[in-house]
Formats: C-alpha cells, structure tokens, sequence
C-alpha cells in the first residue's frame, strides 16, 4: 500500500542546498545552521521583518511559488 500523506510530505521538503528564499538567497542549510547556532533563527527574523516592509517577494521569484 502506498502512503500517499508521506509522498506528499517529501515532495513539499526542501533539500539542504535548496533556496528557501530567493529574495536573500537562504539556503534550508543556512536557516538551520543559524538556529543551531543561536537557539533561534535570525534569518527567520530577517525574512518576516522584510515580508511585513514589503522588502520580500519570494512568492514571485520562487519557481515553485512558495
């Protein structure tokens, strides 16, 4: 039987090299590494504090759309 929750769920994962975002070039690798390293994410920070400017436009410059 196949699972299709789990297929789906891997679809939408970003591999490691990935481009999370492409307005300021974060890798899924770079996000990680920025939380490991500071108990939070300040690149998560970064990337709200733009989106809420209107300084991030990801949705358009992703090929995925997201």
């Amino acid at each position: 039987m196949i699972d299709i929750e789990s297929n789906v769920q891997e679809e939408n994962e970003f591999k490691d090299d990935e481009l999370v975002c492409y307005c300021f070039e974060y890798t899924k690798r770079d996000i990680k590494s920025d939380y490991l390293d500071n108990g939070r994410s300040f690149i998560y920070d970064r990337i709200t504090i733009e989106k809420k400017a209107g300084g991030c436009n990801c949705s358009k410059k992703n090929p995925k759309g997201r």
